[in-house]
């Protein structure tokens, strides 16, 4: 029976851990202004997947936005907020903005797979703020991402500052793999204790 419970207390860590440390995480985010710091009345809206691959070292963003006020004049993921969800953080990113991301535009699409083991992919910033080492910026960037603590930002004339961004978040399926898994694991639990 202590073995039993050893196991799945194991396999519930293993399962929490699933969203931070499986490889590749896709994560989701939906682009406002209602989500800027401070918010705005931007009709702008968007979406964003990020796909986070720390055994390749890679990184792919997928973005879509439309209606805009003002026309594009950067795009980047600021990472890592003191809270998840909530404020403000630096860019982490390549800045001023993503490569080839279209610029002086209030709609469209952009697709991109970032080397992430290449200094061209990172803020010099991020990069010094984090041990001064590629490797150390990408480490920090994915815990970021992992706890929510990252946002995909998309600034205009309208707000230089960022007229849309959202949060990103690692995509529903995960969660309702991991969900699905402790569900079972709870049942087993309980038909071995009853």
């Amino acid at each position: 029976m202590k073995l039993f419970h050893f196991i799945a207390t194991a396999l519930v860590g293993a399962a929490l851990a699933l969203p931070a440390a499986a490889t590749p995480v896709v994560y989701f985010a939906n682009l406002s202004g209602a989500a800027e710091a401070p918010p705005n009345a931007s009709a702008g809206t968007g979406s964003a997947v990020v796909t986070l691959d720390v055994s390749a070292h890679t990184m792919s963003v997928h973005a879509t936005f439309s209606g805009l006020t003002g026309t594009t004049t950067a795009s980047h993921i600021h990472c890592c907020t003191a809270i998840a969800g909530v404020a403000t953080a630096g860019v982490a990113t390549e800045v001023p903005f993503f490569d080839s991301f279209p610029i002086g535009v209030t709609a469209g699409t952009y697709d991109h797979l970032f080397d992430l083991t290449l200094a061209s992919s990172w803020n010099p910033s991020f990069i010094t703020a984090n041990g001064g080492t590629i490797a150390g910026a990408e480490a920090a960037f994915a815990a970021g991402m992992g706890a929510g603590r990252a946002y995909l930002n998309i600034h205009t004339t309208f707000r230089p500052g960022g007229e849309i961004r959202g949060f990103l978040v690692p995509e529903p399926q995960t969660y309702a793999l991991m969900l699905a898994g402790l569900a079972g694991l709870g049942l087993v639990s309980r038909r071995r204790v009853c």
